[in-house]
């Protein structure tokens, strides 16, 4: 990859060459999406194969389908590939359509913009006749009407005249194949209903999916223009039950460019105020404006996104690039057109078919940056979780517990989507997945409300929605912990940590593990914290809630007890160990793995695959114990462990964060950003380090081969957010939202906007000073902001700046009760 020189190389993103081994990972990075939907960065003329895949995808448009291994049936549910809109050909005096692989290629460009989430591609060719042509493309996802996508291509003959075909398709005939994996497993989605046009200009086709019953339409309208002026091309139609194109002829001459305009309008039938996807398709193409005007329009939706979400970082120029980037791409899954819609967010975003486009626990790192700036698309995403509460209480009720038991991986309906099976691709077996006892996403969920109320004050939330999770999560946990009379406290037993790589003791038949820490750590929080958000509720409302769930003073006091008596398994040396038993686990030959492997990032797939085992080993493929310094501060911690009876010294955090790091393979890019917020105040340059890697992680596709699948929406997200929380230092202290910078000369001219608790504010860093001020336009109630021992009360249109000491690091003592 390399920085193009343009005015704006802080927003480019550009290849200078054509390379099949990486296209499929330029597909994904330079992907285009609006919140709705979301297209890979394909080339329009190439198909389907080894080298492309042009694959479109709806948020929360799944299907399942069942495949027969070995005589058993699986069933999954997949994110489903969509028809590919793209389809764009051209042949030259009636030969072959041009392809990349039947021209020689004298100039190739591949550049998306990122600021308008625009792809580009410009290429001059010679093709077997001896004709030099350039071809421009431009096309976008429209960020100002969802359901609008458009193309433009610019055609130059260089020295020739002739007869040109521009081939428009649209075509349904598609099935997932993006992942190697799953090669094996049904692919085929969608059934075709029926193709249909509207006019000489329009195309369209309908499909439907062939469980779920849910009906995409598309509408093309293809013109050709000299300048301003349309040509009448003369066109030719041929269409199937589940493709459609119009092929559209005219001259061109040497030396005179001509434009193509295909206009794109995707509906489905889970879109609200329309009668029926494909109708509203042709009417709607019909209706938009040409490209240039769309364009304006989109761009401009985007400059607003912008003016919300930037992150200037002046003086680290790649990590400016990636960062925005990584911006364009969250907000590419989750845009304001998500809001409103029954969506959760996909751990591999909306370019690629990994995880089959399941929800996981990555929400835990995407909402920290949408809550100080797009609030109302965390508050959607949430209640998507609160949407299936129904299907969580009936898992848990099916597996003995009270409650409600979120799924490990969740799909259209709330029901536990993960597979019983997965590929070793390097033994190629497939081998049991017990990945479902992660049982810690109810966690994840959990801290999710509290943190998004924490960030907006949103009690209505609260009030409606967030409380009655909270509750039924924090029932669950009490259900699946027993007490332990011996040791008199509460214990977890059979689940599984953040870790993966271990999933039952060695030689163990039963999936699971004994008190892992980061569970029992985050429960106990969870009683304590579930408490103080039903105070908060109105009394007719907290009333109401305990009559609708049957909630009994002995459970409340259950969960208090629990907050003071939950089990913590530590190693004789006060080290916080994984779960329980881990200290007694054998040590692994590191060295020899890496000179053996190079990469040994998915230690679990070597060891299997050499008949071993990696439950017998002290190892991790990512942040498990460590998770709990990165998820709470050091005074939140120190609070819990003294309320729980346990020592907590100025060294448990770091020797407990020095030992696992020394048997973590990193093996999910989640681990780095991990590592990097919590080594952010114990060793910042080495936290830097962690952050450069998870930054090129995607773009660099460390993980050899999995970014192309889709890319990593947490990884993304958590970068952006050790700027704000990591680097910048905020986080929210009894109603103060604090700051703490750290890094300074990295972060020098650091600017970037939030919202606190409905204040819009705009937060720089330059040299000694940290300056925040308020929107002069906010209706917000006056807030409170802090550096150190300072904290000052901000109302629409005030600006202060915190003078900063020379260590980086502030002071920060416990503020007399009257300033809280």
């Amino acid at each position: 990859m390399t920085l193009k020189e343009t005015s704006r190389p802080e927003f480019t993103l550009t290849y200078d060459e054509f390379d099949p081994e990486q296209e499929g990972l330029r597909e994904a990075l330079t992907s285009t999406g609006n919140g709705y939907f979301c297209t890979r960065g394909a080339c329009e003329w190439e198909d389907a194969d080894d080298v492309h895949y042009p694959g479109t995808y709806v948020g929360g448009l799944y299907n399942r389908e069942t495949t027969i291994l070995g005589g058993r049936p699986i069933l999954n549910e997949d994110l489903v590939n969509l028809p590919n809109w793209l389809v764009l050909k051209l042949r030259i005096e009636g030969e072959e359509a041009i392809r990349l692989t039947n021209v020689e290629l004298l100039a190739y460009r591949h550049e998306l913009d990122i600021h308008s989430a625009t792809l580009v591609r410009e290429l001059r060719f010679r093709d077997r006749a001896g004709r030099e042509t350039t071809l421009s493309t431009r096309r976008f996802v429209g960020m100002a009407h969802h359901h609008q996508a458009a193309i433009e291509w610019t055609l130059a003959p260089e020295n020739w005249s002739g007869r040109v075909e521009v081939i428009s398709a649209l075509d349904g005939r598609v099935t997932n194949g993006n992942v190697a994996r799953y090669s094996e497993l049904e692919g085929r989605h969608l059934d075709p209903v029926s193709p249909r046009t509207f006019g000489p200009e329009i195309i369209a086709v309908k499909v439907r999916t062939r469980q779920s019953t849910i009906h995409v339409a598309q509408a093309a309208r293809t013109r050709v223009f000299d300048g301003d002026e349309a040509i009448a091309a003369e066109r030719s139609l041929y269409q199937m039950e589940d493709y459609i194109q119009q092929v559209l002829a005219f001259d061109v001459q040497e030396g005179k460019p001509v434009r193509v305009e295909k206009l794109i309008a995707f509906y489905t039938s889970r879109d609200r105020a329309i009668n029926e996807p494909l109708g509203n398709a042709g009417k709607s193409v019909g209706r938009f404006p040409g490209f240039a005007e769309a364009f304006a329009r989109h761009a401009s939706a985007w400059a607003e996104l912008w003016r919300r979400c930037d992150v200037k970082l002046p003086r680290e120029p790649r990590v400016q690039l990636l960062l925005r980037l990584h911006i364009s791409h969250v907000l590419q899954v989750c845009s304001p057109h998500t809001a409103g819609r029954d969506v959760g967010v996909p751990a591999r975003g909306l370019n690629g078919e990994a995880y089959r486009g399941h929800v996981f626990w990555d929400e835990l790192f995407v909402y920290p940056f949408l809550n100080f700036r797009l609030p109302e698309i965390t508050r959607q995403l949430i209640t998507y979780r609160y949407r299936r509460l129904g299907e969580a209480r009936a898992a848990a009720l099916e597996a003995g517990y009270r409650g409600a038991m979120f799924p490990w991986q969740s799909g259209s309906d709330g029901r536990e989507e993960t597979q019983v099976v997965h590929l070793n691709p390097l033994s190629g077996r497939w081998e049991p997945d017990l990945s479902h006892n992660q049982r810690h996403v109810n966690a994840a969920i959990f801290y999710n409300v509290w943190h998004y109320y924490q960030a907006t004050d949103d009690l209505e939330f609260l009030r409606e929605h967030g409380a009655e999770m909270m509750l039924e999560i924090a029932r669950f946990w009490a259900s699946i912990a027993h007490y332990n009379p011996e040791r008199d406290r509460y214990e977890i037993h059979g689940v599984m940590g953040p870790d993966e790589f271990h999933e039952k003791y060695p030689n163990a038949e039963r999936g699971g593990l004994n008190n892992n820490a980061y569970t029992n750590v985050m429960v106990a929080w969870i009683c304590e914290t579930v408490l103080k958000a039903f105070d908060l509720l109105p009394d007719s409302r907290a009333q109401a809630l305990r009559d609708r769930l049957g909630l009994a003073d002995e459970e409340i006091r259950t969960w208090e007890q629990m907050s003071h008596k939950m089990f913590v398994p530590f190693h004789d040396d006060g080290i916080i160990s994984q779960f329980e038993g881990y200290e007694n686990l054998e040590e692994l030959d590191w060295e020899r793995y890496r000179e053996r492997y190079g990469n040994i990032q998915r230690l679990d797939r070597i060891l299997k695959a050499e008949g071993d085992d990696p439950d017998r080993y002290k190892l991790a493929k990512q942040a498990d114990t460590v998770l709990l310094f990165f998820l709470f501060s050091d005074d939140e911690l120190r609070e819990l462990f003294e309320r729980l009876g346990y020592p907590y010294t100025p060294e448990t955090a770091r020797r407990t964060i020095d030992y696992y790091d020394e048997r973590t393979s990193h093996g999910s890019t989640l681990s780095f950003i991990a590592h990097a917020g919590v080594l952010a105040s114990i060793d910042p340059e080495s936290s830097w380090e962690r952050f450069l890697v998870a930054l090129e992680s995607d773009v660099g596709d460390v993980q050899g081969g999995t970014t192309k699948e889709g890319i990593h929406m947490g990884v993304m997200s958590g970068t952006l957010d050790l700027i704000q929380r990591g680097y910048a230092g905020s986080s929210i202290r009894d109603d103060v939202l604090y700051f703490q910078p750290r890094l300074r000369d990295r972060l020098d001219g650091l600017d970037f906007s939030m919202q606190f608790r409905g204040m819009p504010l705009r937060v720089s860093l330059e040299a000694d000073e940290l300056t925040v001020c308020a929107d002069a336009e906010g209706l917000s109630r006056p807030v409170r902001v802090g550096v150190g021992d300072q904290v000052i009360e901000l109302c629409p249109g005030d600006r202060h700046a915190f003078a900063l000491p020379e260590s980086g690091i502030p002071h920060h003592t416990e503020q007399p009760e009257g300033q809280r």
